[in-house]
């Protein structure tokens, strides 16, 4: 069983990724967010109901759709909106941007703009924390798109071989980029792609965070027993394009629509917190709250000065 108190904080970290992404927006139109910006909108429920089962030596890798991720890991607002805006107070100094984002002390190893590169990456790190013996466990998170990667079936021999601790989660929000599932999976049942190499595999209803959280705490018991990597396929839904370049003309309103009216992951939650007899003002409390960070996140990033010239030559290889 749940306690309130916890689904309460979850209810509060989906609506921080939601807000935060819809001023992320807001911003990028202002042309005060630059380079590439791909936001996390409608999939909130995925990545906090895994975050809400995980253990403090546990630690996530993701793609480029990585700003939810890293507020479910706890990473300050602050730091992610002035990485954005391209300010030196931002994770990577204003050098990465949306798609470059690191903290090694919230366990959280990056967004990575190579598709497929969270699969190869994070049996690395689970590979590590077999070697330590920690009893941490890798969450790899990687579109449906990336699925059809090499390296990522390589991972998944070595991870199964050497019965890794990690999980792969295909967030599976039905597009890659403009091309929809079924037009570029023969089987659009990406969970089946573990059975060759004995994972345990399932498909999990992303837009409802019970499910994802039950489904997490099975997979990460499995793992951190010794029993190998886990396959999920989570079904998800994106409400924008696939960046903020994308107008979407591939998907009818209505489709849209349909997802955002009955199956939004925080209305969900919402209501399920009101039937429990959760306070409208308990949540108007959180709500503000969240707003205030997200203002608070944006007045920062805005004071940030923007990197030094000679920024450019530090956090690089050099060639010796």
């Amino acid at each position: 069983m749940i306690s309130t108190e916890k689904l309460l904080q979850c209810y509060k970290d989906m609506a921080l990724i939601r807000r935060f992404e819809e001023k992320a927006a807001q911003l990028y139109g202002m042309g005060l967010i630059g380079g590439f910006c791909h936001l996390y909108i409608g999939q909130e429920a995925v990545v906090v109901g895994f975050q809400a089962m995980m253990q403090p030596q546990d630690t996530v890798i993701t793609s480029y759709r990585d700003h939810g991720h890293m507020l479910a890991c706890g990473m300050d607002p602050k730091g992610v909106m002035a990485e954005l805006t391209g300010r030196i107070g931002g994770y990577s100094k204003g050098k990465g941007g949306s798609m470059h984002m690191f903290s090694r002390e919230k366990n959280f190893f990056g967004g990575h703009g190579i598709v497929g590169a969270p699969a190869a990456i994070g049996t690395g790190m689970a590979f590590s924390h077999q070697y330590k013996k920690d009893q941490g466990v890798c969450l790899s998170y990687f579109g449906d798109g990336a699925a059809d990667q090499g390296q990522v079936f390589e991972s998944f021999n070595m991870a199964s071989l050497w019965k890794l601790p990690i999980i792969y989660i295909i967030e599976d929000n039905g597009y890659s980029m403009g091309t929809a599932l079924c037009r570029h999976a023969a089987d659009t049942n990406l969970s089946k792609r573990g059975e060759p190499f004995g994972m345990l595999c399932e498909i999990v209803d992303g837009m409802d965070i019970f499910k994802v959280m039950e489904s997490a705490q099975k997979a990460l018991g499995y793992t951190r027993s010794g029993q190998g990597p886990v396959l999920l396929q989570v079904k998800t839904y994106r409400y924008r394009g696939h960046s903020m370049s994308d107008p979407g003309k591939y998907r009818d309103k209505e489709e849209v629509d349909t997802m955002k009216q009955n199956h939004d992951p925080i209305e969900r939650l919402k209501k399920y917190l009101q039937e429990s007899g959760v306070s409208e003002d308990q949540i108007k409390s959180l709500e503000k709250d969240v707003k205030a960070q997200v203002d608070e996140a944006v007045e920062f990033s805005q004071a940030s000065p923007l990197p030094d010239e000679k920024e450019l030559y530090t956090d690089i290889l050099l060639p010796i």
